[in-house]
């Protein structure tokens, strides 16, 4: 097999100055014939219907089965399933399960996602929590075959902590868990979200980490108070190991419709491989919305 070498971002984000010191970005992908190969279901859409809510029973009746079906039935290609949602007791009969009921539906699990926060010190004893959180679902998304996971670096930060205290402590964090994700075949993708929407903050996180096994999820919406969130968002793109659409973006802190063919061109220039994670969150029962919102995406790819 040829040996591929991995180009650098070559728009002035490969080395980022650090404490005084330039140190190199993680290295953007190497892509052969980059496209979009279709769309995913993220499961945070089905929210309002699902049962399960970070191991509480909401009383609602969906269950992870039903998020596959509902997939299907829409014709979407894939799903990606979110660990709140999950039956808390979950067990490796169910995760067999679910993995099987995809196959047979035909549709990709293209990855999962967590609600972790390694804003914390590596002693303090709610990061030892949050690393064994994580390395459960590392665990969990490995059996089904996921080969992403969507992270954070935490919204909820250590009192009076500095954004360069967070990024440390992130970055010690992820230096901790990314050899077991390395172990187990998982990506670990690192969400523009909380205070990672600055987008200096989260190109410095990564600027700090050297694994191939790190990379960004991108998601559409989630951008600090600016003009123009297409340009942020364009500075991480070419990290992206996992998409996430969203009907809405910001402008100045304010939601507006977003352009969708141009959030697709952005992607496409940056040579983006895998499908397009629909993550619906507007008010209107997503039974409806989720089918409006796809149609919607689908004539932007068609551009």
């Amino acid at each position: 097999m040829k040996t591929l070498s991995r180009r650098r971002f070559a728009t002035g984000f490969g080395s980022l100055v650090l404490g005084g010191s330039v140190a190199p970005a993680i290295e953007v992908p190497q892509r052969i014939n980059p496209k979009i190969r279709g769309l995913s279901l993220a499961a945070y859409s089905l929210r309002s219907k699902l049962r399960w809510m970070k191991g509480k029973d909401t009383g609602a009746k969906m269950e992870m089965m039903d998020v596959l079906d509902f997939a299907a039935e829409e014709g979407f290609d894939g799903v990606e399933l979110t660990a709140y949602f999950f039956d808390p007791e979950v067990t490796t009969s169910d995760l067999n399960d679910i993995k099987r009921r995809a196959h047979v539906l035909g549709l990709d699990i293209t990855g999962g996602a967590i609600g972790n926060n390694f804003s914390f010190p590596a002693n303090d004893p709610f990061t030892a929590e949050q690393l064994a959180y994580t390395k459960t679902w590392i665990d969990h998304y490995a059996a089904l075959g996921a080969p992403v996971i969507r992270i954070f670096a935490g919204g909820k930060n250590p009192p009076g902590a500095t954004i360069e205290q967070v990024i440390k402590n992130v970055v010690t964090n992820l230096n901790v868990i990314l050899p077991y994700a390395a172990e187990k075949g998982v990506i670990l993708g690192i969400e523009n979200h909380d205070s990672m929407t600055e987008m200096d903050n989260l190109l410095e996180l990564i600027g700090r980490i050297d694994s191939p096994w790190l990379g960004v999820t991108w998601d559409s919406a989630n951008v600090a108070p600016t003009e123009d969130p297409y340009a942020e968002l364009e500075r991480i793109a070419p990290y992206a190991v996992n998409a996430q659409l969203k009907v809405m973006t910001k402008v100045n802190g304010e939601k507006v419709e977003a352009d969708l063919p141009r959030l697709v061109q952005i992607l496409r220039e940056a040579d983006y491989s895998g499908q397009l994670v629909l993550e619906y969150e507007e008010r209107e029962d997503p039974f409806t919305g989720i089918p409006r919102f796809k149609e919607a995406v689908e004539a932007a790819l068609k551009l």
